[in-house]
């Protein structure tokens, strides 16, 4: 998310694949991979990503419980918040505990660094090059989890400026991290505070993608009031359609700067089987909390976002199924 602190503690601010469509590489034969148009789980079934984002990072006390109740409303995924210095550092076995927490639960964990928010913009946000050394600092809490563990290298990885500079440098992180071992999918953010309302993210997907040996890449964008149309969704999710697979990492129902199309987000990421991940789950800023989706943590009190994104239309309730390795 971008703009202020969303959270107590935060600052915010055509490929041709070289994999056909079902078949699975040896490096991969047991880990979450990509295959063209489709997110496969550990067991090779195409696995459609649900569920919200956790603030562990800021409120690490509250991961556990949070956990239980995004499952017992169904969400198959957790998108979770880490830092590796920007605030409180998450260790290896911090990140070992959020893991066992995932599975324990079912849950499929996608890890991301959100030291990375607004780099170019925000002071002390970190490259996308120090987030590749957080994860190979902690490789050893992620290698052998590949069927349970998704990396998302950087959250909002650049803000508005030099967003020029997202392509070389998203390549050089994903190479990094496959130089070092790192053979999970990974999940990349887009510039301009996630939302890439530049392009740069849509128009270098193919490039960032051949650049990844594993071709083991997904894509993710954050929709907040630069989608505020239906027209502008519809039109920036079908760039992705028949090309690299897209995630809607972040959105809410609304920014300080305007609406937000969240109908029109839930149908067409539904009926175009990509991953969706609500902004989140609770601890966000006075000024920002009509994205709470529960208050004060409480799962028994349900905020109208909550209700919207989880039990709406096209919400994770009805469309989430659990990935068949558990």
């Amino acid at each position: 998310m971008r703009f202020r602190p969303l959270l107590a503690a935060a600052v915010i601010a055509a490929l041709p694949l070289s994999l056909a469509v079902g078949v699975a590489p040896a490096y991969a034969a047991t880990g979450m991979r990509v295959s063209g148009q489709a997110l496969l789980d550990g067991n090779g079934k195409s696995f459609m990503i649900r569920g919200t984002n956790e603030p562990h990072a800021w409120f690490p006390g509250n991961t556990a419980s949070d956990l239980g109740w995004q499952k017992s409303w169904r969400a198959n995924t957790v998108r979770v918040v880490l830092s590796r210095g920007r605030w409180t550092a998450n260790s290896a076995s911090d990140v070992s505990n959020v893991i066992a927490a995932c599975k324990s639960n079912k849950l499929i964990c996608l890890l991301e660094n959100h030291d990375t928010t607004g780099y170019g913009d925000a002071g002390g946000a970190y490259s996308l090059s120090s987030a590749a050394d957080y994860w190979i600092r902690i490789k050893n809490a992620l290698q052998g989890q590949e069927r349970y563990v998704m990396i998302n290298i950087g959250n909002e990885p650049y803000g508005n400026n030099n967003i020029a500079n997202w392509t070389a440098d998203t390549k050089n992180a994903v190479t990094k991290l496959r130089n070092a071992g790192l053979d999970h999918v990974l999940v990349v953010d887009a510039p301009n505070w996630g939302q890439d309302n530049g392009g740069v993210m849509k128009n270098n997907a193919a490039s960032v993608q051949a650049a990844d040996p594993r071709h083991n890449l997904v894509f993710s964008v954050h929709m907040y009031s630069q989608y505020s149309s239906a027209s502008t969704i519809t039109s920036y999710i079908d760039t992705f359609k028949n090309n690299n697979l897209l995630l809607i990492g972040e959105f809410g129902p609304y920014d300080a700067y305007g609406n937000v199309d969240e109908d029109t987000i839930m149908a067409k990421a539904n009926s175009a089987g990509y991953g969706l991940l609500a902004w989140s789950w609770s601890g966000n800023s006075s000024d920002l909390s009509y994205l709470d989706q529960v208050s004060n943590f409480n799962g028994n009190a349900r905020t109208s976002w909550g209700d919207r994104v989880w039990f709406g239309a096209n919400g994770i309730y009805t469309t989430s199924t659990q990935a068949s390795v558990y």
